[in-house]
């Protein structure tokens, strides 16, 4: 059985709305302010709050965003009442992640309509977050234990190697032996970051409030950003001499975290794919309502067939070019891009090399539905 919070401070509103939920079968839960609703919704946790906008104390956008700040309570579908739904109203509850809009007074039928799609929109989203669930269990019994035993095989093989006879190797193997567990134990850190960082961003993408949350993000001065990422990659690959930069500096919505990440994955994959002395361009760019950050090299490129194939543990030609890793760093980057509203696209070079943009609006909206009961 559903449960319904209801919250209002007109005592034959909140009697009325109960009693038609429960003709229908729901489980209904009444709070007269909204201090009593978020006390309510945190005990109870409803599967639906429907609360009226103007009341004393703590009103519905107040009731609202004490809702959304707290994780047991942020994702409850929650739809407010109200008497005076003009837009400016409307906008202020879509941006503090309300899920729909009831204007009073408004019929049973009404009432029914929009919690059914609310409560049904629940579900779908439950569901897909399964799904996702049960994939990312997939591939992980499929892909990781083998990407995690490669790393680590060398980092015990040798590890044990120098536990044993460190007193009878010469200094300079003893050298050789400790670059490779610290390149094996990077290899294992980078793994394990991008796998958990996909996972997250799989889970994230099932929660239009937190995507909502995510699109209001920003950073102000990307330029030194992107520069200073782009160098040390460059240096860490012994190829500080490749690299070009074309920046502008406009803001950009997005965080310095998921910036940093994008710029990461896609230059270290130019100086991965591409030979040594070839050059290794990074530019950011505006338009009138876009800003595009763009990575090109002289590598080997993608075949055509694989650039619409670009997704989680996939990985190209494997056999060939010995990729390491789970493939998950185009995956992550096209993944990041979509969720802040944005696009990736990868194109080979007539000749040879890979030129990929990330195109992302200057102003970035959450995913904002109000369409009544429907």
């Amino acid at each position: 059985m559903k449960k319904i919070l209801v919250v209002d401070d007109e005592e034959w509103l909140r009697e009325m709305v109960q009693m038609a939920l429960q003709h229908k079968g729901f489980d209904v839960r009444q709070a007269n302010n909204g201090q009593e609703g978020v006390e309510a919704a945190r005990k109870e946790l409803p599967d639906l709050v429907l609360c009226d906008v103007n009341m004393g104390q703590m009103d519905g956008y107040q009731t609202l965003a004490a809702l959304r700040s707290e994780q047991a309570t942020a994702s409850i579908p929650f739809i407010l009442m109200t008497g005076a739904a003009d837009n400016s109203g409307m906008r202020q509850g879509m941006e503090l992640g309300a899920d729909d809009y009831l204007p009073k007074p408004f019929t049973i039928d009404a009432l029914y309509g929009a919690v059914d799609a609310r409560l049904k929109k629940s579900q779908l989203l439950h569901q897909q977050a399964e799904r996702k669930l049960a994939d990312l269990r997939d591939n992980i019994s499929l892909m990781l234990p083998h990407e995690m035993r490669t790393p680590l095989n060398g980092i015990l093989s040798f590890g044990e190697l120098l536990a044993t006879e460190a007193a009878t190797l010469p200094p300079a193997d003893v050298a050789e032996m400790g670059q490779v567990i610290c390149d094996s134990g990077k290899r294992l850190q980078r793994l394990i970051e991008n796998f958990l960082i996909y996972a997250q961003l799989e889970l994230l993408t099932a929660d239009p409030h937190k995507v909502s949350a995510l699109r209001r993000s920003r950073t102000e001065h990307p330029r030194p950003i992107i520069e200073r990422t782009a160098k040390e990659l460059a240096e860490a690959a012994g190829r500080g001499s490749d690299l070009a930069l074309n920046l502008a500096d406009a803001p950009m919505p997005i965080s310095e975290e998921y910036l940093v990440k994008i710029v990461g994955e896609l230059v270290q994959n130019a100086f991965k794919f591409s030979p040594k002395g070839s050059p290794v361009q990074v530019g950011l760019s505006e338009s009138s309502h876009l800003l595009i950050l763009s990575v090109s090299d002289q590598g080997k490129g993608f075949p055509t067939e694989h650039v619409s194939k670009v997704g989680a543990y996939m990985q190209f030609d494997r056999r060939l070019h010995e990729q390491q890793g789970l493939g998950l760093g185009l995956s992550i980057t096209k993944r990041l891009t979509e969720l802040h509203d944005g696009s990736l696209s990868i194109q080979n070079g007539q000749e040879r090399g890979t030129f990929i943009t990330v195109k992302l609006p200057k102003e970035t909206q959450g995913p904002i539905e109000s369409n009544g009961s429907n």
